[in-house]
């Protein structure tokens, strides 16, 4: 059904009212249904000499207002009174926390475990060192292998103090000279055994 902005206004202030007077005035069902029909004579068009501002829905509307109703409203009367005469129970959600603290000093209870040892033990074993101190401890022991490395470095330096170009040239061929010596020795011995086993086997051969 299509209303007007108007219509759609006197619709909702009609509703309102039907609400109304079931929350505060406590209308029964047919308290309520007569007072629907005589508020629609009143909107109908039989009243048009008497108020030109009701005169807003016709036959067929008011028709199609009066069915609506039949099957929201009323047909769920008793369960809008029980949703606005019923006490209903509160239900609240909660949970129960219990937090322990320190006793006063006058209580029966020992101290906590700061106040109740010495000064002395508690500086050495317990209380954290400083920060400025762990960070100065951590940089030098970051420091240590790289300062260490250029000592090294230095020292090989000076031991190649007094040692000239050739020195080293003539130290190396003798090193290169003696492996290389050591390599075709191994290689001859290598060689006159696999020729001693192939003249073995041709011996045979011949033999045969």
């Amino acid at each position: 059904m299509d209303f007007s902005i108007i219509q759609y206004s006197k619709f909702m202030t009609l509703l309102n009212m039907l609400l109304h007077n079931l929350k505060t005035l406590h209308m029964s069902l047919e308290d309520s249904i007569k007072w629907l029909g005589e508020v629609m004579a009143e909107l109908g068009p039989n009243h048009l000499q008497k108020c030109d501002d009701w005169n807003i829905f016709d036959i067929k509307q008011a028709n199609a207002i009066i069915d609506y109703l039949k099957i929201s409203l009323f047909q769920h009367y008793k369960l809008y009174e029980f949703l606005f005469y019923s006490a209903r129970e509160e239900i609240v959600i909660g949970a129960e926390q219990v937090i322990e603290v320190v006793k006063p000093p006058g209580c029966p209870f020992p101290d906590p475990l700061e106040e109740g040892i010495s000064f002395d033990i508690y500086s050495t074993f317990i209380e954290p060192p400083p920060r400025l101190e762990m960070e100065t401890k951590e940089l030098d022991q970051e420091q240590g292998p790289e300062e260490s490395q250029p000592e090294k470095d230095t020292s090989d330096m000076e031991a190649l103090v007094g040692f000239t170009i050739e020195d080293v040239k003539s130290v190396l061929d003798r090193v290169t000279d003696d492996i290389l010596m050591g390599f075709q020795t191994e290689i001859n011995e290598k060689l006159q055994i696999r020729e001693e086993a192939f003249n073995a086997r041709i011996e045979k051969l011949k033999k045969a």
